[in-house]
């Protein structure tokens, strides 16, 4: 029977030849854009650097700020203005400053490899303001190593306060996080989890209570407790839904 299933998973869609044709979307990375879209509940959008526009904007509504995904493309930076806090968007330039400050210095084939991430407010337009957390990584650069176009991903902050700065290299434990006042990078390692704390956070994250976990891995409530508090003390944070957050942005879990 395993067998069975096995070679149908190898054989059910399996191709036999790419035309010329079908090789052709490649070139149309928004395909690939929009299907990330489809599969997240963030909102996902893309920058143009050279015509300093929205390429594309997903239908997730935490971006649009109850605007139209075209609506959103059509204003461009000028969404930024409309929608951000005027002391956020002086956070915003400073992190522009800041993030492309240190992008210049990485070594060429290095620089797709980093991603930056910060916390600021979005404004609706009832006025209400929610903290949002941005993200962005390269997605093409041009021949001179700058980024031409860039993939930006937003989602609910679990953070009280804007800024939380940081840059992040894959395949790394090490991050930059950026001291707002002296505007300097200040090089720190990911905090790290016992496997018992991950295997707990795993069971949070299915929605197990405190008794249900601590059933699951044979051991008392109190251990639970306990293993929750060295979780929050590890990743600086307060509460379960804070430490979750935290571990899936940073693929500790």
């Amino acid at each position: 029977m395993e067998d069975k299933v096995y070679t149908g998973l190898l054989t059910r869609n399996q191709l036999r030849e790419i035309s010329t044709k079908d090789r052709l979307q490649n070139y149309d990375y928004l395909a690939a854009v929009e299907s990330l879209a489809r599969l997240t509940y963030e909102s996902v959008y893309v920058i143009d650097y050279e015509k300093m526009s929205f390429e594309y904007v997903s239908e997730n509504p935490l971006f649009l700020c109850g605007y139209s995904p075209q609506e959103v493309l059509e204003m461009g930076y000028e969404f930024y203005f409309k929608n951000v806090p005027e002391e956020d968007l002086k956070l915003l330039t400073l992190i522009n400053d800041a993030g492309f400050g240190f992008f210049e210095k990485l070594p060429a084939e290095e620089k797709k490899k980093y991603s930056i991430t910060y916390d600021f407010h979005l404004r609706n337009q009832l006025g209400k303001q929610v903290l949002v957390n941005h993200k962005l990584t390269p997605m093409f650069l041009t021949g001179q190593d700058k980024i031409w176009k860039a993939m930006c991903i937003v989602s609910i902050s679990h953070r009280q306060q804007l800024g939380n700065v940081f840059i992040y290299k894959q395949g790394s434990d090490e991050f930059w996080e950026l001291d707002l006042i002296s505007k300097v990078w200040r090089k720190s390692e990911k905090p790290t989890l016992s496997k018992r704390e991950i295997e707990i956070l795993h069971l949070y994250a299915q929605g197990l209570t405190i008794n249900q976990i601590a059933e699951k891995i044979f051991v008392a409530p109190d251990t639970v407790k306990y293993y929750r508090r060295r979780i929050f003390e590890r990743l600086d944070v307060n509460n379960i839904v804070e430490a979750l957050s935290y571990a899936v942005n940073n693929k500790i879990i």
